[in-house]
């Protein structure tokens, strides 16, 4: 069974199979009855609670408040805001009716026609309408303002090609949306928001990415600009792995949200929003596992060290426990998640390929001879490195271990990144270049066309115009036109 746990496709002969098929063996998550849309189980949703934890206090840190709007938004709303309704009118599941009813014919449960709405209702696939409809009731002068508000949330979008975390029709996510007197103030916040999203990904994920704002065709739908972090994944692909947006006033004109400002005139108000989902699952996975398994960062693992006994009987068991339970004890003062598996009904061995696979960062295994030793195993799951070491003083090497490993993973996913970094100057050189992945610099003349050309003939698309970049002069690689500065492409999930 052990053997099997761990037999995955390799990520060099599938990648994309691996994946699928870690996502399920890890326990994460499956398939559900319902086309597109996933079970997240116990353990994938215990990451997910951490990162939100997180994530939670970092946004309550700047000055921000959770809130909770409806689920379902009329249809009248989304067509407010022209470019909004554009973007996402592909991706909506429309409510039509309210009720069901016995088909006298005996065909089962029928929608009653009689019960048909009024008025359509969109299951979100965003936020901004219904939360400025009601912002419009909240807003009245610059006394109110700004308005800095979350919400966790789920959503839908009906995707036609779906992978668990990484598309899916309907996901778990936060979209914050704030309101503000001024244009600085909206332009602030957006870039602050952003750098949170950076900071997580960077400090807890250990996932490196590269900032920026988006080309005009991809940003987001209804915004004036659209800030990004970019992540680069083991393949080379690039994940969009959090935005924030600068509205600018778009939504207030769209629900008529105006202020009397201090000139006590009216104006209308300034805006933003910004999100992550559980799409940062699929980052976690794909930047840090391996063949044998999820790899995960300490600071985001539901079970941070794991501590495996070795017996034959019980006798042997109660001397292992009773010598274990101080050290539980110790690290879960230190804040450390430790689970101590004395459950009799798998072998030691099954155990191991268990929490392999699931990524446990530390895991300990204590036997007799250990115990008579003074001694324990320690193995560290990013790099798979087994040594025998003192049992005394194992908490503080337990602490100093998950630290390097946190570190380790950061570096080893930035030097795989930077290894898979190149320039391109002729749009020869970049088609060649862009089959083996990767992310690659090259100047572009800041149009739309150009654009598109070269997405549709290399199905790459421009990730983000880095704030950091080589802000070098040059000429587009495509039609020799000038370019301020090169930009990042990839091709991406």
């Amino acid at each position: 069974m052990a053997k099997e746990l761990k037999n995955f496709t390799k990520r060099s002969d599938n990648y994309s199979q691996w994946y699928n098929e870690l996502v399920v063996k890890a326990d994460l998550a499956e398939q559900s009855a319902v086309r597109g849309c996933m079970v997240i189980k116990p353990y994938g949703y215990a990451i997910w609670e951490k990162m939100q934890r997180q994530l939670d206090d970092m946004f309550k840190e700047t000055g921000h408040q959770n809130a909770y709007f409806p689920l379902l938004i009329p249809k009248s709303f989304l067509s407010r805001e022209a470019d909004h309704v554009e973007g996402f009118a592909k991706e909506c599941a429309v409510v039509t009716h309210y009720r069901l009813k016995n088909d006298p014919e005996g065909n089962g449960v029928v929608v009653d026609p009689a019960a048909r709405l009024e008025e359509e209702l969109i299951i979100r696939p965003t936020s901004e309408t219904i939360i400025w409809n009601t912002y419009k009731n909240w807003i009245h002068s610059y006394r109110d303002l700004p308005i800095l508000v979350n919400q966790w949330a789920n959503v839908f979008r009906w995707e036609m090609r779906t992978r668990m975390f990484l598309r899916t029709a309907e996901f778990l996510w936060q979209e914050g949306h704030t309101a503000h007197a001024t244009k600085e103030e909206a332009e602030t916040e957006a870039r602050k928001m952003l750098d949170v999203y950076g900071e997580f990904a960077e400090k807890y994920m250990a996932v490196p990415v590269v900032k920026g704002v988006k080309s005009p065709n991809e940003r987001f739908a209804g915004a004036l600009d659209t800030y990004t972090i970019e992540a680069m994944m083991q393949d080379g692909k690039a994940l969009q792995s959090g935005t924030s947006h600068f509205l600018g006033q778009n939504f207030a004109k769209a629900f008529d949200v105006t202020f009397m400002n201090k000139e006590n005139k009216p104006e209308y108000v300034w805006a933003t929003s910004w999100g992550v989902s559980t799409r940062l699952m699929g980052a976690l996975i794909m930047t840090h596992s391996d063949d044998n398994g999820l790899v995960l960062p300490p600071k985001l693992a539901p079970i941070q060290v794991v501590i495996v006994p070795i017996y034959k009987n019980e006798e042997g068991l109660k001397a292992i426990s009773e010598k274990v339970e101080p050290l539980v004890k110790e690290l879960r003062s230190r804040g450390i998640s430790v689970k101590y598996d004395d459950a009799d009904n798998r072998r030691p061995g099954f155990k191991f390929a268990d929490y392999e696979v699931k990524g446990v960062p530390v895991r300990l295994a204590i036997g007799q001879r250990d115990l008579e030793e003074g001694t324990v195993e320690l193995m560290r799951r990013d790099t798979l490195e087994k040594e025998t070491v003192s049992f005394d003083g194992i908490a503080d090497e337990v602490v100093r271990l998950l630290d390097d490993i946190q570190n380790n993973l950061f570096v080893k996913a930035k030097n795989m990144r930077e290894s898979k970094t190149t320039t391109a100057d002729t749009y020869e050189e970049f088609k060649e270049k862009i089959e083996n992945g990767g992310f690659i610099l090259a100047h572009w003349d800041g149009t739309t066309e150009t654009e598109e050309k070269i997405k549709e003939e290399t199905k790459a698309t421009i990730r983000c115009i880095p704030f950091d970049g080589d802000k070098t002069p040059g000429v587009c690689m495509v039609t020799g036109k000038p370019s301020s500065q090169r930009v990042i492409f990839a091709r991406s999930y």
